[in-house]
């Protein structure tokens, strides 16, 4: 969030949504890594799960800035979101927390 922040003022000077978006998504990056941790089973994954998509969100808000050439297209930020998204993708992939996530029930009635 700290390196995004100067990102975000750039870019609300030229599309208030795309900042609040950007915004928005980066905080969900963080408020969903802070939750899923106090869990030791079940919802983890989940809250994993939504950090790594805002984090998605978060690269992409930052391609399109660059698009419309509101921000340059390389910047320590990228590698920052980059390296979430490595670390995201790990911990959504991890054996450990696929084996405490509930199995549906597939039987049938």
């Amino acid at each position: 969030i700290t390196s995004l922040a100067p990102q975000v003022v750039r870019i609300k000077q030229q599309d208030l949504e795309l900042a609040d978006q950007l915004k928005r998504a980066a905080q969900s990056v963080l408020l969903n890594l802070a939750e899923g941790q106090k869990y030791s089973h079940g919802n983890r994954l989940r809250h994993y799960e939504i950090a790594h998509g805002s984090a998605n969100e978060v690269r992409a808000a930052l391609a399109a800035a660059a698009a419309w050439g509101w921000i340059g297209s390389d910047g320590p930020e990228r590698v920052l979101v980059d390296r979430m998204l490595a670390i995201l993708w790990k911990l959504t992939r991890s054996p450990v927390l696929r084996k405490a996530e509930p199995r549906p029930n597939r039987s049938r009635t």
